[in-house]
């Protein structure tokens, strides 16, 4: 069966979506998630009011929209940088440097999917898929990395009852197999990396670090060894 050549009409629509999604990022960097709306979007277009509807039905689906774009953007960088060839433990550093530089060059994005809630918006199910990519990319790397020997052996270590079982439902759906203290610290690792962006890209470090892509680095260093890789000094 052939693939569907869109029509006219269709790539026309698809037009019509994409200058509103552009327009509401755009509202988003200028006025912040709370402060978008529907009518702002459709007044700076020269839209009449009532026709954003066909595409957004309400300033909901549009969040949902922004958030979804957002995730698989992130989500391809992220799946690129594990993509690569060579040392589980240098693409560890890609990894990291990648989601890096792309939350650097996309703050308000990031900012909506990993800052403070939109307030009275529910995500719903649809973003679960584009919001899990740069995890799911994290965990391929962490498991190749120890099927293939380039993780070190976690010896010994016992988890306490409530962290295994935190582990064991996070190992069933993204690293099966896995010992549970090794997911254990990749989830470990996986929430340090965000918190640190986090902390440089909402000013946290403001007069208190002058060179965060220094500290970022030593970071992924640190995080690679909770990790059992063994990075050499950039």
């Amino acid at each position: 069966m052939g693939t569907a050549i869109p029509t006219a009409r269709m790539r026309a629509k698809a037009e019509v979506r994409g200058e509103i999604i552009a327009e509401a990022r755009r509202q988003l960097a200028m006025e912040g998630a709370p402060a978008l709306s529907l009518r702002a979007v459709t007044r700076q277009l020269g839209m009449a009011s009532s026709a954003v509807y066909r595409y957004f039905p309400s300033r909901d689906d549009l969040f949902t929209a922004l958030i979804v774009e957002a995730y698989n953007a992130l989500g391809e960088v992220a799946e690129a940088a594990v993509a690569v060839g060579g040392p589980a433990a240098e693409r560890w550093r890609a990894l990291c440097r990648a989601i890096r530089v792309w939350a650097l060059g996309h703050p308000h994005e990031y900012a909506l999917i990993y800052g403070s809630p939109i307030p009275g918006y529910e995500a719903p199910e649809l973003t679960i898929g584009p919001a899990s990519r740069v995890t799911l990319a994290m965990a391929r790397l962490v498991v190749e990395a120890y099927e293939g020997g380039e993780l070190d052996p976690v010896e010994g270590e016992v988890l306490p009852p409530a962290v295994a079982d935190e582990a064991r439902r996070v190992g069933d759906v993204a690293m099966p197999g896995l010992p549970l203290p090794v997911v254990a610290r990749a989830v470990v690792a996986w929430t340090q990396l965000f918190g640190q962006i986090s902390f440089e890209l909402f000013g946290q470090m403001t007069n208190v670090v002058e060179d965060p892509a220094v500290l970022f680095d030593h970071s992924v260093t640190v995080m690679a060894g909770v990790l059992g890789l063994q990075l050499s000094r950039p």
